[in-house]
């Protein structure tokens, strides 16, 4: 229903056609933008009500507390896996586990996954390149999320949480406690739950705006021929490079699948075009800008560094070895 909106309203009201840049770009603008913010909306009011009921304090202690010897990093990436968002689109969700006090290596190592694999780019990686190429993508992106966020996990980054989302945290687990002391029903809880999601998305909306709008405009004017001169198999940078080129990118897993099957076609190396789309779909400019809300710059600097390292050396592996 979203993007017949957008086509709506960019190919019948504005009357742009599909075929040129302005027009593709400000349909993807109009799309997202709206997808994500009624996305984050419905998020947050879900997590909202998560936390008002479950008692969120004992889940963190019991995560915090009991050796489980990574088994949390991995069950935060497989759900991570199965949901279908983008980067833009899991930051709600990210938003929610921070709020309730869910510790950060596991936050990230959801946050990390959940753009990278999802069912739909499953189903179109196993019609374009096999089942063998298909598990070692949804294998390495499950792996990437375990590892980043237990790696993330361990570095004391707390700290660097943003004042707001601090801010949040403290007043979810005052919130928490007034409805389990006062045993308030769910109809007194719906007007502050709303209330919290609307000053979520008040306080983050700039920031979708400046990043979808650079992701779109990308999206419209930059042609594949662009980064296919910089990604060939003679270039021992190509990976590196691949992953650079790739950030200012915005698309989900699903969106990019073709890219990628057009890169192998006119002969780049599978392992190169994996780690372009990797960086396309969990290290966009649009993710940073709207994650500026959430975390500092050294908090957002530490994450894109470790992910861009682990994406470059799994992209020199997959050429080593397919």
């Amino acid at each position: 229903m979203l993007e017949e909106f957008a086509s709506w309203l960019i190919y019948e009201v504005i009357h742009l056609s599909p075929e040129t840049a302005l027009g593709t770009s400000l349909h993807f603008f109009v799309y997202d933008t709206t997808k994500i913010l009624l996305l984050l909306f419905l998020i947050s009011s879900l997590m909202g009500f998560v936390n008002s009921y479950f008692p969120i304090d004992q889940l963190r202690h019991f995560l915090e507390t009991r050796k489980l010897y990574g088994f949390q990093y991995l069950l935060a990436a497989l759900f991570g896996a199965i949901t279908p968002f983008c980067s833009c689109s899991s930051i709600p969700l990210f938003i929610g586990f921070v709020k309730g006090g869910i510790p950060l290596g596991i936050t990230f190592a959801f946050l990390i996954t959940s753009p990278l694999v999802n069912e739909v780019a499953v189903a179109m990686f196993l019609g374009s390149f096999g089942m063998k190429i298909t598990l070692i993508y949804v294998a390495s992106g499950i792996l990437l999320g375990v590892i980043g966020g237990f790696i993330l996990g361990k570095m004391n980054l707390s700290p660097y949480l943003s004042d707001w989302v601090q801010q949040l945290q403290k007043n979810q687990d005052k919130e928490s406690q007034s409805f389990k002391k006062d045993n308030t029903p769910f109809r007194k809880r719906i007007f502050p739950i709303f209330r919290d999601a609307y000053s979520i998305i008040r306080g983050v909306v700039v920031y979708v705006i400046i990043g979808i709008a650079v992701g779109a405009a990308m999206h419209g004017y930059v042609p594949e021929g662009f980064f296919v001169q910089y990604m060939s198999a003679d270039k021992w940078y190509a990976v590196p490079v691949a992953v650079i080129l790739a950030v200012p990118m915005y698309a989900n897993a699903a969106g990019i699948v073709p890219v990628i099957q057009v890169f192998v076609a006119k002969g780049i190396p599978i392992g190169t075009a994996i780690a372009f789309m990797m960086a396309v779909v969990g290290l966009s400019f649009p993710e940073a800008t709207l994650l500026k809300k959430v975390m500092k710059w050294r908090l957002i600097g530490i994450f894109f560094g470790v992910i861009t390292l682990f994406i470059i050396l799994s992209g020199f592996l997959f050429n080593l070895f397919l």
